[in-house]
């Protein structure tokens, strides 16, 4: 769910008209919906909360941290909305907790993940005093001990256990599986968790997993936390862990029907657009949760920012082909890779509904970047566009602006956050001097 909607005919983001947000801000514009944002964080959060059964019967509290992914959204604004919440946040270098810290988040709040952290970022995470490092293989671990050993300090870690799991989803963002390159295999683990436990400089807090993103069934889900709950188990009775941390990736909608009214839900029809919804994933994880009896953690990213952002762009050219229509829009590949990257779909919808009648043309809207592959749709049904159109592009809150590249020296885009009927710029529009900023001439 998210919080685009038509209102007399013009597209809105909770009670802000988007076009007046272009008119200020100009486009390419990323554009955050403060309120989609906190809502998604705050069912999830009710719906762990609910979610333990007390010895005498009924429900009581889960205990349980939802760490934000930052890597799906890093501008500091919305890691401030996280950190005002109370969130937690699983972070991926250095920079991304530079970040945090920045936003006020808590470094205690905070998992460290990530095959190849350098000593650098190792040192940093540990003066902040991070939650846990996410130890991705041996020569990891004996590199943190190393490292806080350096220090006079004791590192706390969890392994990043591998439960070699299907799972339905792009094969570049499948982490769970035995070839991919995170974690450490189910089957070794106990001997890993083993060496760590004789190391003078490691302290053992937990266990970790995850299994990919953008998945929108719950059996992988069930299936990797029922792989890894003996172990769990075994954990928490040789070392007294305190968490076991079931990862993200619980996938989005982005193939919908747009509707007009003030709800701005998606409407969801057929398998395609199947989104798992907070309720039943948690509903689905919450029985083998229950018996570890530990802290849980999760990990999401895209399911919190990814319906709470939309691209908006301007359409500067219209072109004709003897084959194709092309929409040559300002945004680029570079402004929004996903597309060119995964081939993944969007959906494009105008800012003002159209009056044009009700025929719609199959057209590819294409960026100015120079490769073939820079589009945002192909033979897409679109309503008549014209020059100077604005439209948005849905469901760009997550790996959007983050992805985002100088590619062709073109200047990163700016980003604004709405919350009621209030905008404001969060991110300025980089400028030509800002491409150039921090190289020199060589005097050679």
């Amino acid at each position: 769910m998210h919080s685009f909607h038509y209102r007399e005919g013009k597209l809105h983001c909770e009670d802000v008209d988007l076009a007046r947000v272009a008119q200020e801000f100009g486009t390419p514009l990323y554009v955050y919906s403060a309120g989609t944002i906190l809502d998604h964080y705050s069912r999830l959060d009710a719906a762990f909360a609910a979610g333990r059964i007390r010895p005498s019967g009924g429900l009581a509290p889960l205990d349980h941290l939802i760490c934000y992914a930052v890597k799906a959204n890093s501008n500091r604004a919305i890691l401030s909305l996280f950190a005002k919440e109370g969130a937690g946040f699983d972070i991926v270098s250095g920079g991304e907790l530079f970040r945090v810290l920045a936003a006020g988040g808590d470094p205690a709040k905070c998992t460290f993940a990530g095959v190849g952290k350098s000593r650098e970022e190792i040192e940093y995470a540990l003066e902040q005093r991070v939650y846990s490092f996410n130890v991705e293989s041996e020569a990891e671990l004996d590199y943190i001990d190393q490292i806080a050993a350096s220090k006079g300090a004791r590192a706390p870690v969890a392994l990043r256990v591998n439960p070699d799991v299907d799972v339905t989803t792009h094969e570049y963002i499948s982490t769970g599986r035995s070839e991919n390159k995170f974690g450490i295999a189910l089957d070794h683990a106990a001997a890993v968790y083993e060496r760590a436990a004789k190391m003078p400089n490691i302290d053992i807090v937990g266990v970790q997993m995850h299994i990919g993103s953008q998945i929108i069934e719950t059996r992988p889900f069930v299936d990797a936390i029922k792989k890894v709950a003996p172990l769990v188990r075994e954990l928490k009775s040789k070392y007294g862990i305190k968490f076991f941390s079931v990862g993200g990736g619980v996938g989005i909608v982005y193939e919908s029907s747009f509707v007009s009214g003030s709800s701005g839900w998606w409407k969801e029809e057929g398998p395609a657009r199947h989104q798992l919804s907070i309720q039943q994933y948690v509903d689905a994880i919450l029985p083998p949760l229950r018996e570890a009896k530990l802290r849980i953690l999760l990990e999401p990213g895209r399911l919190l920012v990814g319906n709470a952002g939309v691209l908006l762009t301007r359409v500067r050219y219209l072109k004709q082909t003897g084959q194709k229509k092309f929409a040559i829009v300002d945004a680029g590949m570079n402004d929004l890779i996903r597309p060119a990257l995964y081939h993944s779909y969007h959906e494009i919808v105008p800012l003002r509904e159209s009056q044009r009648g009700g025929e719609r043309d199959k057209i590819d809207i294409v960026g100015p970047v120079c490769e073939t592959g820079d589009f945002f749709a192909r033979d897409r049904e679109m309503p008549e566009l014209r020059e100077s159109d604005l439209l948005a592009i849905m469901s760009a809150g997550a790996y959007g602006f983050v992805m985002a590249s100088n590619y062709n020296s073109r200047a990163l885009p700016g980003e604004a956050l709405v919350r009621g009927d209030k905008f404001a710029l969060i991110r300025k529009r980089q400028t030509n001097k800002d491409l150039i900023r921090g190289e020199f001439d060589a005097a050679l």
